[in-house]
């Protein structure tokens, strides 16, 4: 018997513990609840004026189109293995060269939570100080991420039902807000903005794609819950373009009304919904999308410590990553790293996932099992010396092309196709060589 709290989580890392609570609906949902949020308003927002709004959300349906391809293998890699994605990672990296993922992940889930509660405090002290003359930015903000603590204490069948509540809220929210900027504002104005052309289109779909690619972290964690493969592919690739096309579209919206009417670019649909009574609907929106994706991000932080620690029970670890992101979301100035923040985070993660779908899918899933991941761990390899390879080489390309000599169609799309490619080819020779040796 468990002394854990009934009131607190009982997740665990164990593929036999899985709970298949997921259909379609529900995997929508989530994926939907996950990306109606505030940083993917905000980089909506970096698009425009830099490019016109027309051709800013073709390239957001492009990229979230096909950026969101790795996410849905990964999870599917989830679903038909019920296991996490970090432990996934032993099955390409070893059991030693995992832990790197896993150390990355659980940092830039923290930083990602810092981010996302800044912007929701910033949101709803507004809202507040509209309504009441009260102004706290600090403390809405933690109040905000206080909240993302408990819900993610509960584990994941808490934040289910959370994420289906909050995508039907938010949902309903975008649409008030929507008619709002219509009703107010001259609206089809916007495609008219003459783009300014200091953001390449290359460098903005690169942003997209980066987007997409950002997530796949958290993809397996959620996704092996779900019933059926049909499930995990069609409700995430739905729920993520959707979403995606409405926050991104909504902010650059924002930032086209801001410009055209001699507003300061600003990061809060607030300040242009407030003067006509719609600031409040506006901040709830921000505040709900914040609560349903950081307490994925909280969580998923959690599963990433369990997968170096398995040992540890769920609600420890979550609890003191919740406590983290409060703290961290107070920094100052943490939102002006926000796009650089974007690129290091793919130039880390794209490789690494690359390899582990070549692997996965075209190399051998028979290692992918709980038996051999999970309860015969410590006799795995401690690395892969040939995905380590693999990966430095996809790294390096990827810092190269982002910082030294960036591409006029950006880092992410080449790294990965590239990073795969290479690994498949030097499996395949390995493998010739061996049967020639045999």
């Amino acid at each position: 018997m468990s002394d854990t709290p009934t009131f607190l989580g009982q997740d665990t890392l164990a593929a036999d513990h899985v709970e298949h609570s997921l259909g379609l609906p529900g995997t929508f949902a989530l994926w939907l609840g996950a990306n109606v949020v505030v940083t993917t308003i905000l980089t909506g927002m970096l698009l425009v004026p830099d490019l016109s709004f027309g051709h800013a959300m073709l390239l957001v349906l492009i990229g979230s189109a096909v950026g969101i391809i790795p996410l849905v293998l990964i999870g599917l890699m989830g679903q038909q293995t019920g296991m996490t994605t970090m432990v996934l990672a032993r099955g390409t990296f070893g059991r030693v060269g995992a832990m790197f993922p896993a150390w990355v992940n659980l940092l830039a889930l923290i930083a990602w939570s810092w981010i996302q509660a800044l912007l929701a405090g910033m949101s709803l002290d507004h809202a507040v100080s509209t309504l009441t003359g009260y102004s706290n930015v600090a403390l809405f903000t933690v109040l905000c991420e206080g909240l993302v603590v408990l819900i993610t204490l509960r584990g994941h069948l808490g934040i289910e039902k959370a994420e289906k509540l909050a995508a039907i809220l938010m949902l309903t929210l975008s649409g008030v807000v929507v008619f709002a900027l219509a009703h107010n504002y001259d609206l089809p104005t916007i495609t008219e903005l003459d783009a300014t052309g200091h953001l390449g289109a290359g460098v903005a779909f690169d942003i997209v794609i980066a987007t997409a690619f950002s997530w796949i972290p958290l993809a397996a964690d959620y996704n092996r819950h779900c019933r059926s493969a049909r499930a995990a592919t069609l409700g995430t690739w739905g729920g993520y373009v959707t979403a995606t096309l409405i926050a991104m579209g909504l902010g650059a919206t924002v930032s086209a009304l801001s410009v055209s009417i001699g507003f300061p670019q600003t990061y809060d649909p607030t300040e242009l919904l407030s003067g006509f009574g719609f600031g409040l609907p506006a901040a709830l929106v921000i505040f709900f999308s914040v609560l349903t994706t950081n307490v994925m991000c909280v969580y998923s932080a959690t599963l990433s410590y369990m997968s170096i620690r398995p040992s540890t029970p769920f609600w420890k670890p979550a609890l003191i990553i919740g406590v983290a992101s409060v703290l961290g979301s107070l920094i100052p100035g943490i939102l002006d790293s926000f796009q650089t923040f974007l690129l290091i985070l793919g130039s880390v993660f794209i490789p690494a996932f690359s390899l582990m779908i070549v692997d996965y899918f075209l190399i051998n899933r028979d290692r992918y099992t709980a038996h051999q991941l999970i309860e015969q761990a410590s006799r795995l390899p401690a690395l892969n010396r040939r995905a380590l390879g693999c990966y430095l080489v996809g790294a390096l390309l990827a810092y190269y092309w982002n910082w030294v000599a960036p591409l006029d169609i950006g880092a992410s799309l080449p790294v990965f196709l590239l990073t795969g490619v290479l690994y498949y080819l030097t499996c395949q020779i390995a493998q010739r060589r061996q049967e020639a040796r045999a």
